[in-house]
């Protein structure tokens, strides 16, 4: 008989389960200002400190502090601020459209506003960003228009996609948003792809993209980094590690035994783990990253540690793998109410200016949802017209296609 203990195989379990007391003390959050900033032509071996640790700039004192504070203007700070609400309140209109039956599907970002908004802030507007299904804040951003949104959403008959995508899964190359896919992890080696070409055209437009912590256990994700890695193409890897994979824990994709950041250091990229929830922070390393990219050093891995606070979709019910208060207790609080008492703490902001606009945000949303609906919501009868099924495969119609669209009458 072999004296040998049995074998055992670890299975990664979430801290907190439906009816636990939800406890994150655990997580080392450091210091606002703490982490040093190097020059944007270091090694990857020399940002393995930053990829384990948290770069933070908005202290629980709602002032900025260390190296890593941008220093925004006002009138930036306000825009920021003005765009999360949006995306917010977007997001809470659309909700409940679904729940009244106006749409199959949502999916929604609360929690989670800074990590586009405050991207899209950095970036140029010609940048190009190949998004997940959170990041509906840098259309927002960006302009396009809310109408136009909610149209898609609702797959209707002015639907800019002609009713071809899911609801949610937005696209606009006008506003540099690439067609959202649902196999999130497909997406991040097309965007390296892209930044090659642009690298290789000799353009100066420069990619970002985003990919969830379980999507980074998938064999994409490796090969984006390889390519972005061996031919240092500018494109920003962003990681929004916001927990919770659908109903899996990030620890399943790895999350307990490393960083997801360090991931980036051992493919030879530079690499940052950074307060997702903290907007200047955020727009700190994205503004360092895109330096990174446009003077021709490569790419950038980025960790938004974060948490997702609703579920992950309408078809999600996250109160049956998660205690239903559990982010009320996540540290890092609310990215939204971070910035807003910042400017408080200026004395740029109030809390009456605060509602105000909160009122008028929510006006205007709630007019674009009223001319979105006139052209349709689910079983409204009003979709896109059959023609359309025909058209945007060929350049040049064939002849045997116009000849299957005259048979239909169309």
């Amino acid at each position: 008989m072999k004296n040998r203990a049995p074998l055992s195989l670890h299975i990664p379990e979430p801290k907190h389960r439906p009816g636990d007391r939800p406890d994150f003390s655990d997580i080392k959050v450091p210091k606002a200002g703490e982490m040093r900033r190097p020059d944007i032509n270091v090694a990857a071996k020399d940002t393995l400190d930053l990829a384990y640790s948290l770069i933070r700039v908005l202290g629980e004192d709602n002032e900025v502090h260390g190296p890593w504070a941008p220093m925004l203007d006002l009138e930036l700070m306000k825009r920021g601020l003005r765009n999360m609400m949006t995306t917010r309140i977007y997001d809470d209109r659309m909700y409940r459209a679904q729940r009244q039956g106006k749409t199959s599907f949502y999916m929604k970002c609360t929690g989670e506003e800074a990590i586009a908004v405050a991207q899209a802030a950095a970036l140029d507007a010609e940048d190009m960003c190949f998004p997940t299904y959170r990041q509906q804040g840098l259309l927002i951003a960006r302009g396009y228009p809310m109408v136009d949104m909610m149209c898609q959403v609702y797959s209707n008959e002015r639907d800019p996609l002609k009713g071809r995508q899911l609801p949610i899964m937005y696209s606009s190359k006008k506003h540099g948003f690439f067609s959202i896919a649902g196999n999130l992890a497909m997406h991040f080696a097309q965007a390296v792809g892209w930044a090659m070409a642009s690298a290789y055209k000799n353009d100066d437009r420069i990619v970002s993209t985003w990919i969830g912590d379980g999507s980074t256990a998938e064999g994409d994700f490796h090969t984006a980094l390889v390519f972005a890695a061996v031919y240092r193409a500018p494109v920003i890897l962003n990681i929004v590690n916001n927990q919770w994979a659908i109903s899996s824990y990030q620890g399943i994709a790895g999350g307990e035994e490393s960083t997801f950041a360090a991931r980036g250091v051992g493919h030879g990229i530079p690499s940052l783990r950074v307060d997702g929830n903290d907007f200047l922070a955020v727009y700190a390393v994205t503004k360092w990253a895109a330096d990174r990219a446009r003077a021709n050093l490569g790419p950038t891995v980025i960790e938004h540690f974060t948490y997702r606070a609703e579920g992950h979709s309408t078809s999600d019910d996250p109160s049956r793998y998660r205690p239903a208060d559990e982010a009320k207790a996540w540290p890092l609080g609310d990215p939204i109410d971070r910035l807003k008492k910042h400017l408080i703490a200026l004395g740029k902001w109030s809390d009456a200016e605060h509602t105000a606009l909160e009122k008028e945000i929510d006006e205007q949303i709630r007019a674009a949802q009223k001319e979105a609906e006139s052209h349709g919501t689910l079983g409204s009868g009003k979709l896109p017209s059959v023609k359309t099924m025909f058209e945007d495969v060929y350049k040049e119609m064939p002849w045997h296609i116009r000849r299957q669209r005259q048979e239909m009458g169309v």
